[in-house]
């Protein structure tokens, strides 16, 4: 397991145990429901189901002819757990009547965004067929 792969695990671990947190704290305190119900789902599908499933992907997938994605595995890791934080932070805020704030939870949206077509963009990569290996393979022969 790589360094990358190490840390998108370990983050989603974190999620996990966050959200789990949370929602003791909701049985515990019910007006916090309110304010943090989105960031406590978003916690748990984006930061420990989509955590899990790119740090994996990125650790098992194929990598073809020996690929090495490690600027791609880092830049998608930084730019959704960047997002993921600045939400996590920032919504409650912004449903507790703080609007001046909404700009900066569309840039932790963005961000997001941006982490998934980076994630998406390495995976087309590394999604090939055995007729695409083959004719790399023979390519790869042919230079020497």
């Amino acid at each position: 397991m790589g360094f990358w792969h190490y840390l998108f695990v370990r983050a989603a671990l974190l999620y996990l145990v966050y959200t789990a947190l949370l929602g003791t704290l909701f049985h515990l305190f019910p007006s916090l429901v309110g304010p943090f119900r989105p960031s406590h789902v978003h916690a748990g599908l984006v930061g420990f189901f989509l955590q899990m499933v790119m740090g994996v992907a990125y650790w098992m997938m194929p990598r073809p002819g020996g690929l090495r994605q490690d600027r791609l595995e880092g830049l998608t890791f930084v730019l959704l757990n960047a997002g993921l934080l600045l939400r996590l932070f920032l919504e409650p805020w912004v449903l507790s009547g703080h609007a001046g704030l909404r700009p900066w939870l569309g840039l932790s949206g963005g961000l997001q965004l941006a982490a998934t077509l980076v994630f998406a963009y390495a995976m087309t990569k590394r999604v090939v067929t055995a007729d695409m290996l083959r004719k790399m393979r023979e390519e790869r022969e042919r230079r020497g």
